[in-house]
């Protein structure tokens, strides 16, 4: 059985140069070699800001790239044609391709229609500015360049329950519309009073038309692509139960396995778990406090007591459900919610949900390949050795060894199924040190090494398995039996074929 690992399939600065789809199609086989089971797409429908959107200004669902809209064809990573044809590319390599929706908004609105609202203060969605007023809102969505091809409805201000701008007093604001009233506070998060609200057109999924019609995307959208899973946007804001029926209707339309993870940025593991109550266990969630704990590490100069790495993660509380990760789009710099970990514990933070049993590991498209547009270097040759232990050696149990505020580590015994598998992994974020630990007497005898080259210490294991395992300053080592040291060469052929160097395309 493949150890799952997800790869983030895009950074937010990305060349709009609507050629993205194309070369995740080029990448499958390198995706491969590095035990990539699956990728996250980014949102493929047209955004307002046409081949200049990442996606997440939804304007058209049904607009894949295929219509004159919003100042282009393509959106900002290709056509549609583009895009089904690298969906089937990466199935047929045995990849599995999850698709990103955005259901919490539309931007770019074709036509304004007057409207009754009431004003909110931006900081407490429960405090109410003034009575009703009328108001000119940017709510109808006519969608003039597909001309009704796939679905003909028109979306109006009763399929919207907020907007945060009136055209005729150019004032920008939280209104409410309607008199609507926001989702019920234990329906969505609290921050903000009630976060029901986030940008743009609010979706109003109380108005029934508005349910029906999302429900008929998604069942044309699982048809024309043939996704394997989704990632839900913004779930924060939407809510909680919403997609318990959603799912339910594409799992049975899929007719197997979909899978299925939620965006719910909170660094409170409480909400995380209330969310995955409510909604009935129905999705994975990414764990946004484990981001946190390993961006408060990679900033403390050595201070985070590491043996508190996992504490008040899901990883921890909800493992089954957990899927991790070290950065996103979201979290590069420059963007709203910037929490980028520092590129001295990077190696540290992607051992940590890469050589772990629980959880499922997402790598991030910018820390695999870099940010050209930033200056920002990939992860490098050690993000590729760590994707090649998982794939080959991630087996068997785990031993923990978190005994010291500076200096963790752990091991994986291997098994039987994959040939020398299992290793011994030691970091520090402080002085560096040693640790003894054993891996299983299975390895008795054998020699074990460094597979990352920051310590040519050479460990011959004891009669039980055991040894004393050695790590630099602010460093991290993992020990791999000697004679699959070979096998970790590929990384090195790897990084000489010419699809891994995406950056003369990004700086087009």
């Amino acid at each position: 059985m493949k150890n799952e690992t997800i790869l983030q399939a895009f950074q937010w600065e990305l060349p709009a140069d609507h050629q993205h789809w194309q070369l995740l199609t080029k990448k499958a086989e390198e995706f491969n070699r590095l035990g990539i089971t699956s990728l996250w797409l980014p949102p493929a429908s047209k955004g307002s800001a046409g081949a200049e959107d990442v996606g997440y200004g939804t304007y058209d669902l049904y607009d894949l790239g295929e219509f004159d809209q919003k100042g282009s064809v393509p959106t900002k990573y290709g056509t549609k044609d583009d895009y089904l044809k690298m969906i089937d590319a990466l199935q047929q390599s045995g990849i599995k391709v999850y698709a990103d929706i955005v259901f919490n908004h539309f931007l770019g609105a074709d036509e304004t229609e007057e409207v009754s609202a009431v004003k909110y203060n931006w900081d407490d969605r429960n405090q109410q500015i003034g009575g009703e007023e009328l108001i000119e809102a940017w709510t109808r969505f006519t969608f003039p360049g597909r001309k009704g091809v796939y679905n003909d409805y028109v979306w109006t201000w009763k399929n919207f329950s907020g907007v945060d701008y009136d055209a005729r007093t150019k004032d920008h604001a939280v209104f409410n519309l309607g008199d609507k009233g926001w989702v019920e506070a234990n329906e969505v998060d609290n921050e903000n009073g009630n976060f029901d609200y986030l940008m743009g057109c609010n979706l109003d999924m109380e108005y029934e038309e508005t349910n029906l019609q999302l429900d008929n995307w998604g069942k044309w959208f699982m048809e024309t692509t043939g996704i394997d899973g989704f990632r839900l946007d913004a779930v924060k804001h939407i809510q909680f139960d919403y997609f318990v029926d959603w799912l339910l209707r594409r799992r049975e339309e899929k007719n197997g396995e979909l899978f299925v993870v939620g965006e719910y940025w909170a660094d409170e593991v409480d909400k995380l778990e209330n969310y995955l109550d409510l909604s009935g266990n129905l999705i994975n969630l990414f764990d946004v406090p484990l981001h946190f704990n390993f961006y408060r590490a990679a900033s403390s100069m050595g201070a985070f007591d590491m043996r508190q790495i996992f504490d008040q993660t899901l990883l921890q509380s909800r493992p089954d459900y957990a899927v991790t990760f070290v950065d996103n789009h979201d979290t590069q710099k420059g963007q709203s919610l910037e929490s980028w970990v520092e590129g001295w514990f990077k190696t540290h933070a992607y051992a940590l949900i890469l050589l772990r049993k629980a959880g499922t590991p997402t790598v991030f498209w910018g820390d695999l390949y870099g940010i050209p547009s930033q200056d920002i270097d990939p992860v490098g040759r050690e993000l590729l050795v760590l994707l090649l232990l998982r794939k080959n050696l991630a087996y068997g149990n785990e031993v923990d060894y978190f005994n010291d505020a500076d200096q963790i580590g752990w091991v994986r015994t291997g098994d039987f199924d994959h040939e020398d598998s299992g290793y011994a992994v030691v970091m520090t974020n402080a002085a560096g040190g040693e640790l003894e630990m054993t891996i299983s007497a299975v390895h008795a005898g054998n020699t074990f090494v460094d597979a990352l080259g920051n310590n040519d210490a050479k460990i011959i294991l004891d009669e039980n398995g055991r040894g004393v395992f050695p790590v630099n300053d602010g460093q991290i080592s993992v020990y791999v039996n000697e004679a699959i040291v070979s096998r970790i060469q590929d990384v090195d052929e790897l990084l000489q074929i010419p699809s891994y160097d995406v950056t003369e395309n990004e700086n087009q």
